[in-house]
């Protein structure tokens, strides 16, 4: 199938197929005389792989990763799940910040009771602009 046909079928756009060939994560079966690309429908097994990765938070690196473990007769299970803890522990570790830094709006928030106060007096950008001072 030609690359129009495989971004139809996948709803991954063309420009998108061929980034991830620059990134070696796709390959084409072959090409015509004409020399559009073909693939096969490996390619869509490949793409719905690689979507499911990302869906799970993984970075087209890790996305290569998995697939050159896959692809290695010497690689075993212990090997992607390792790999899987590593970027479940970050995602964990980015929730933990992303909640800190969302309390903390909160508490900028929370200071900020007269909305029609002029910017001079706005509690948030002095609270903003103080602790930038301390550091």
């Amino acid at each position: 199938m030609t690359i129009g046909k495989l971004a139809k079928l996948t709803d991954v756009s063309t420009d998108t197929l061929r980034f991830y060939e620059d990134e070696s994560l796709l390959r084409p079966a072959g090409k015509t005389e004409a020399g559009y690309r073909l693939y096969s429908q490996g390619a869509v097994r490949r793409l719905d792989f690689i979507k499911h990765a990302q869906h799970c938070g993984m970075t087209l690196s890790e996305i290569r990763q998995l697939l050159e473990l896959k692809a290695d007769d010497r690689s075993c299970c212990s090997d992607v799940r390792s790999l899987a803890i590593r970027k479940k522990l970050q995602l964990e570790q980015k929730i933990k910040t992303m909640k800190a830094m969302s309390q903390a709006l909160s508490e900028l928030i929370e200071i900020c009771t007269d909305e029609g106060k002029p910017l001079d007096d706005c509690p948030i950008l002095a609270a903003l602009e103080s602790s930038m001072a301390s550091q």
